[in-house]
């Protein structure tokens, strides 16, 4: 074998080399948790800032790492070709072709991808520095590829320079989380409670509020006796107190306030004031974001709103404890009466309230039913039927059938949620 020969066939190895350096660069870069960088930006790691500076633009990035692959490949293949055609003379153009395939596509591709996916932020770190230079040096022609790529696009009527990342932090965010529990990282608990505190951006207060017709409230013309008979019985420590009609609220009565005033006057209930007692309502409208009144809640250090709607209305209360619950789950103490609101049947069916929220039942079953037009399973039905349904009758929607198992009034109070997935094991 003549040395030019060799020379040849020793830059061909050099050249797949380098494409195997661009394809686990490529993967590594893309890959790389930014979070994880971040952090390690913060440590004052010089590395992992350049990293993050160099995933900013990806488009550059890519370009650059496109452009080494290709060309060191296309160099790589034409040695080849020539090394084969004075070998084996036209027949070496095969024989060229079949090996660069193998070659390029195990040692430029496969492997070095396989190794920075299992390596990635090791492997990006590593790289960093290096294609700092290389894009530099790339940078006229990936700008020129850029700006000929953007304009046939937009020929097409594709304008890339206004398009934007599809997802959200937050979508990026709840994507990852549930990655994570399919993977069996995380479990369904801390889900939950992540994704709770990820949707406190896109609820408002009517989403979570205790409906009107639920609350529990003191008549402020009532004697002394039976007001304190009424909050000593009470699970609840806040009251509203209303005066004339129910929807006159002219105070909140924490049971704290008024036993300390009963202990000051000798515990004669009489001899209070019971509005003097009671703190001034706190009034928000039911448009307020969830995360928002979070933070009212602790700005103001209060636990304890009346939501009321355009007109003034009363609509129903929040507390501090309805929003760490969206976060949590149930919080309950000594004090809670315990009402299962979501009965397991040995069919797969589910008996539930009507008032039961739609996100509590999608959270402990890991269903999907929509909660756009409805809060409630109740409100769901009614929306989906578009009258009140009666006693014994059944619709089928959104993947599962509902059927009607008691009613009070105009309200759906018990039902009966079966899945389809449940309804098909039954049949078989």
């Amino acid at each position: 074998m003549s040395l030019g020969l060799g020379l040849t066939i020793a830059l061909i190895v050099v050249l797949i080399a380098l494409s195997g350096f661009f394809s686990g660069s490529e993967t590594a870069l893309t890959a790389a948790s930014r979070a994880r960088m971040n952090r390690l930006a913060e440590e004052k790691d010089g590395r992992a800032a350049l990293v993050l500076k160099l995933t900013d633009n990806l488009e550059r990035l890519i370009g650059a790492l496109l452009l080494g692959n290709n060309l060191v490949n296309i160099l790589a293949s034409a040695l080849a070709t020539s090394v084969f055609l004075t070998l084996f003379g036209d027949a070496g153009v095969v024989y060229a072709t079949l090996l660069m395939t193998a070659l390029v596509v195990i040692f430029a591709e496969v492997m070095p991808k396989t190794y920075a996916i299992t390596n990635t932020d090791r492997f990006a770190l590593a790289v960093a520095p290096i294609l700092r230079v290389i894009i530099w040096l790339f940078a006229p022609v990936t700008m020129t590829v850029q700006w000929i790529v953007r304009g046939m696009l937009r020929i097409f009527g594709v304008d890339v320079s206004e398009t934007t990342n599809v997802l959200s932090p937050h979508e990026e965010l709840r994507g990852a989380i549930n990655l994570h529990h399919r993977e069996g990282g995380v479990i369904k608990r801390d889900r939950d409670m992540l994704g709770g505190i990820l949707d406190l951006a896109d609820l408002d207060v009517s989403d979570i509020m205790v409906h009107r017709k639920n609350m529990t409230m003191l008549d402020a013309s009532s004697s002394n006796e039976e007001i304190v008979a009424q909050v000593l019985a009470s699970p609840h420590t806040r009251m509203p107190l209303w005066k004339d009609e129910p929807d006159n609220i002219v105070g909140v009565l924490h049971s704290k306030d008024l036993l300390r005033a009963m202990a000051s006057v000798g515990w004669n209930p009489d001899a209070i004031k019971i509005l003097n007692v009671a703190a001034e309502p706190w009034f928000i409208p039911d448009t307020t974001p969830l995360q928002a009144q979070l933070n009212a809640f602790l700005r103001r250090k209060t636990h304890f709103a009346l939501v009321v709607d355009e007109y003034g209305g009363l609509m129903g209360l929040i507390t501090l404890e309805d929003i760490l619950e969206e976060i949590v789950g149930d919080i309950s103490d000594e004090h809670d009466i315990d009402r299962a609101r979501i009965r397991i049947q040995a069919d797969g069916s589910v008996i539930v309230t009507g008032s039961l929220p739609i996100r509590d039942l999608n959270r402990a079953l890991d269903w999907s039913l929509p909660d756009d037009e409805a809060t409630t399973i109740a409100g769901l039905v009614i929306h989906e039927a578009r009258a009140i349904p009666e006693v014994g009758q059944a619709f089928n929607f959104h993947g599962a059938k509902f059927e009607i198992l008691r009613r009070q009034r105009n309200q759906l109070a018990v039902l009966r949620v079966t899945p389809n997935r449940a309804r098909k094991q039954d049949k078989d």
